[in-house]
């Protein structure tokens, strides 16, 4: 009998990590476990801990960046080795092992069928169980309906970094990703090129170890500069999508 063809393999899951050894390797395994697991690249963003030494080992593929870029840069750096392998599609996934790999397909089928060209994983469109702190609430209720307002479409979760996109997205980005606040930034960037966007309800979990660079006490003072940074990312030029890039 014919072995049926992985139907991702023409998917790379790309994960930006800064210190995560205690996490990205529970989290590669899960990917390696799903039936059809789809090509991986870890960007290890300067870390000084074991991050690539232990992502190697789980038999990902590896990118060490010299210094620490921040998330905007690792990511670009992702898409970028996506367009030059000619992948089709793309997923950006946390290396906390807040996303889970099982929900990989939620996001993923609604770009396969042409339906979108990016999909986000989203803990708001529908009740996940998912609760954020009172603070952090509070500024992501702020900052969807300041993003929704700009882009003329609701965008309830413009912070999750689980997203899925096709290869003209991709390659849009790979030229164009934001640096200091890439996804919510990133939305307003996509939204204002013509990309069309959704939102795929997943569920989150907490990060499996450490704690998160933006605690309660930061939270106010993060969203105002996302913010203005949103706001700044919606008076730039429209650019013009990459010609050559399908999806």
């Amino acid at each position: 009998m014919a072995t049926r063809k992985n139907k991702n393999a023409d998917v790379l899951v790309v994960i930006p990590a800064f210190n995560e050894e205690k996490n990205v390797g529970t989290v590669l395994r899960k990917l390696r476990s799903l039936p059809e697991p789809p090509d991986v690249v870890v960007v290890n963003d300067g870390s000084r801990d074991r991050t690539s030494e232990v992502a190697k080992r789980e038999g990902a593929r590896v990118i060490d960046l010299p210094v620490n870029l921040g998330i905007g840069g690792a990511v670009q750096t992702g898409f970028r080795y996506a367009v030059r392998k000619g992948y089709r599609y793309a997923v950006q996934l946390d290396a906390d092992g807040q996303h889970d790999p099982e929900e990989l397909h939620r996001i993923l089928d609604p770009v396969r069928t042409g339906e979108v060209d990016i999909a986000i994983g989203s803990r708001f469109v529908a009740d996940t169980g998912y609760r954020a702190p009172l603070m952090r609430r509070i500024g992501m209720v702020i900052l969807a309906g300041f993003i929704s307002r700009i882009v003329g479409c609701p965008v309830r979760d413009s912070t999750s970094g689980f997203r899925a996109y096709n290869r003209q997205a991709f390659t849009f980005l790979a030229e164009h990703y934001p640096v200091d606040y890439p996804e919510p930034e990133a939305v307003v960037l996509l939204a204002r090129n013509g990309f069309r966007i959704a939102e795929v309800p997943v569920k989150m979990h907490e990060r499996l170890n450490g704690t998160s660079s933006i605690d309660t006490g930061r939270s106010v003072y993060y969203m105002i500069k996302v913010l203005l940074a949103v706001f700044v990312e919606s008076l730039r030029t429209r650019l013009r999508v990459e010609e050559g890039a399908t999806a």
